[in-house]
């Protein structure tokens, strides 16, 4: 009888606790949204800034605030928005590197237990591209070249760490081959480099690329997203081109720090998907060189998870570490 008395007991304290929580997510949600919010986000004229100007255009009526885009350097974004209050007013928008940075550099917080995720947002595909001077016109026949002349081929990248440098080591880990990086600091430079036939091949940025390929100056040969690209009709994946489980790209997400209540990130996050997924910010995203996405926290949080765990490996084997 004592046992079955305890159990109550026990469930009875499970409801309070239960309840409690949740009227406690309910008090957060009702006295939430009575200052304007703020998205901190990379430098103007990036795709972080257009990325989050669109979502702020897009939450601030149904929120009722003004939602700021605040432009920082992109190296302090990520550690400003997770020592920020957890009152659900300050936002970082960002790419892959606010959690890929951990392996390439030292950073001031965790990316998993300082922020909460919102949303993945957008990604934007990398495209492998090559000179059209390359006898090869599929990802299995630049394999077979690059195998046959081992070292003598080269691909160009951003800075260390850059989407454009994983997308090479990730490459040259799947399928074994022998390239040699070339990393540029000037785009302008990297650009004129690819066109003249210096560089065999790059993961170019789908905003960087499309122009040239389209004007025939750069021969594409696969997008590097798990799904084809609305963007690049047509072209396959590196997956679907011989490179099993290839899959990178920029990724956009929101987070906010990482005690806010789940009530306040569910808000946000619906009203957030709902300007994603409407027809016409899709059209302007995708303008941007971008796909919409807009998942759910768990979603995001899971993607997040499996991402470092998967490029995380590359980057330790690889022993890439920041210039």
């Amino acid at each position: 009888m004592r046992t079955r008395s305890l159990q109550r007991d026990h469930r009875a304290i499970t409801l309070t606790i239960t309840v409690m929580a949740l009227a406690t997510g309910y008090a957060h949600a009702q006295s939430y949204l009575v200052k304007p919010l703020r998205i901190v986000t990379a430098s103007v004229g990036g795709g972080n800034d257009a990325l989050s100007r669109l979502i702020a255009g897009g939450i601030a009526t149904p929120l009722g605030q003004q939602v700021i885009v605040e432009n920082r350097a992109a190296t302090v974004t990520a550690s400003m928005v997770a020592k920020a209050p957890a009152d659900g007013y300050t936002l970082l928008v960002g790419t892959s590197s606010v959690w890929l940075s951990q392996y390439v550099q030292k950073v001031t917080y965790d990316a998993v237990k300082d922020l909460a995720p919102v949303t993945l947002a957008a990604t934007a595909t990398n495209v492998l591209v090559v000179h059209p001077s390359m006898p090869v016109k599929s990802v299995k026949m630049l394999v077979a070249l690059a195998k046959a002349r081992p070292g003598e081929l080269n691909y160009s990248t951003g800075a260390t760490g850059s989407t454009t440098h994983l997308a090479g080591e990730l490459f040259r880990y799947s399928t074994g081959v022998n390239i040699v990086r070339i990393p540029y600091k000037d785009t302008a430079m990297e650009t004129t480099d690819q066109l003249s036939g210096q560089v065999h091949m790059t993961f170019g940025a789908a905003a960087q690329v499309k122009q040239h390929i389209q004007a025939g100056k750069l021969r594409s040969l696969a997008v590097t997203s798990a799904q084809p690209s609305a963007l690049f009709p047509g072209l396959p994946t590196m997956a679907a081109s011989g490179v099993p489980g290839y899959e990178i790209g920029t990724n956009y997400g929101v987070w906010m720090p990482a005690a806010v209540p789940p009530a306040i990130i569910a808000r946000v996050n619906q009203e957030i998907t709902r300007v994603l997924k409407s027809s016409e910010i899709r059209d302007r995203v995708l303008g941007l060189g971008m796909d919409a996405i807009g998942s759910t926290a768990e979603e995001f949080d899971a993607f997040v998870k499996a991402d470092m765990t998967r490029l995380g490996k590359v980057i330790r084997e690889a022993g890439i570490r920041a210039d």
